[in-house]
């Protein structure tokens, strides 16, 4: 293993963009069904992961929605948990601030209490079992509007302790941030930071709206910002981070190739972007592989690597103790 291959695994790493139900790998897909009685369309292990080409975001989702069907307890979300921390810890992850689809659940007849109590079962000891530190994000379906938005803030806020913020997902196409101004206005004022998927196959406005009218302190994705040049200029200058998930943006087809990407302008530019690995189970990789995509199809040498995970402690909701203490872990590994 090259030194940079090293490097990228090894360098600490915070990660601000992955969805835990993204994470739900195949072979933990069969046993969750056996588990809860699900009959699955699928011969085994190898025909399912086969299913993994999309042709767009929503070839994705029509899959990904599907896939979580099989999550129906409390343990349940804790073993998907479990297997994403211990994939992340190997990857280098030391930080993560996990997005969760409640409303993916509840419409099917899992309470908010049960994912909740499933996933804090795990991440309450994160720390101590795998050496990351973890928040809790919980996004809003866009697709399906803002007033089921707003009806689960009211449901989340029962629960405010339990997250850190509120995002904004699923299918983006038609499905503009603006609409969902009001839902985030209230949570604003119930204190919760505030993300939101813009700009990965919606145009550059979504970003601007995300930034306007939402009042975001980070943007997921973003890469679509580079259509306008003043919106570049703009988060370049506040220091506005985006949440670029490399490996995603290719399987979903934003680009034809990694070498195509536009991560590299973004950097020139003076973008603040962080790597992450958004749906890993189902994109090729956790967040280390796609720091040794970038290296490899992208030329990214080790110095940048480690800016990378500069700026992904940077962007992230961490307290200064605890970005300090990253900060220092980077430096010295």
């Amino acid at each position: 293993m090259s030194t940079e291959t090293s490097t990228a695994l090894r360098v600490p790493k915070t990660e601000l963009h992955i969805h835990i139900e993204g994470a739900l790998e195949p072979e933990l897909t069969f046993a969750l069904a056996e588990r809860n009685g699900i009959t699955l369309p699928y011969a085994g292990v190898e025909e399912l992961r086969g299913k993994y080409e999309f042709g767009d975001l929503q070839s994705f989702l029509d899959l990904y929605y599907t896939g979580m069907n099989v999550l129906r307890s409390a343990a349940d979300f804790t073993e998907l948990a479990d297997g994403y921390l211990a994939r992340a810890a190997a990857q280098g992850v030391r930080h993560a601030e996990i997005f969760f689809d409640p409303q993916a659940h509840t419409t099917r007849g899992v309470a908010l209490e049960t994912v909740l109590d499933g996933l804090e079962a795990s991440l309450s000891s994160s720390e101590h079992r795998f050496g990351i530190s973890t928040e809790l994000i919980a996004c809003f379906l866009r697709d399906r509007g803002s007033e089921e938005a707003s009806r689960m803030l009211d449901e989340l806020l029962e629960h405010r302790q339990r997250i850190i913020g509120i995002g904004l997902d699923s299918a983006e196409l038609g499905h503009p941030p603006g609409d969902f101004a009001t839902v985030f206005s209230r949570a604003r004022q119930a204190g919760l930071r505030l993300v939101a998927h813009a700009g990965e196959e919606g145009p550059a406005d979504y970003v601007w709206q995300a930034l306007d009218v939402l009042g975001v302190e980070r943007v997921d994705h973003g890469v679509r910002a580079l259509d306008d040049p003043e919106l570049v200029s703009r988060l370049a200058r506040d220091r506005i981070p985006l949440t670029v998930c490399p490996l995603s943006n290719v399987r979903l087809r934003g680009v034809a190739n990694l070498r195509e990407h536009s991560l590299p302008r973004l950097v020139d530019a003076g973008v603040l972007a962080t790597i992450n690995s958004d749906d890993p189970s189902y994109f090729g990789g956790y967040v280390g592989d796609n720091f040794r995509a970038i290296e490899r199809e992208l030329g990214f040498d080790e110095a940048a690597l480690r800016e990378f995970a500069r700026n992904s402690v940077e962007a992230s909701f961490l307290r200064d103790s605890r970005r300090e203490q990253l900060l220092a872990e980077i430096e010295s590994t």
